[in-house]
């Protein structure tokens, strides 16, 4: 009875943990994919700051965040 509980209580323990890497894991990977920022909220900040971006600046700045994320990965 007494070992049960305790490989119960051990599984879980274990399920957790792998539970939570696997998470952070897909997180990273999903973020790394689909930056927070796209690029409607780059044109609505440009705006703001009095300028007209066109879509190839547009491009150009997703790109060049998308490169800056993967040399910060790298870097890990």
């Amino acid at each position: 009875m007494g070992i049960t509980i305790a490989v119960g209580i051990l599984a879980l323990l274990v399920g957790l943990i792998i539970g939570f890497f696997a998470a952070r894991w897909y997180m990273k990977k999903y973020f790394e994919d689909n930056p927070p920022i796209s690029p409607e909220m780059i044109k609505q900040m440009m705006a703001q700051m009095g300028q007209k971006p066109s879509q190839k600046k547009l491009n150009q700045l997703m790109s060049s965040m998308k490169a800056q994320q993967k040399r910060e990965n790298s870097k890990k």
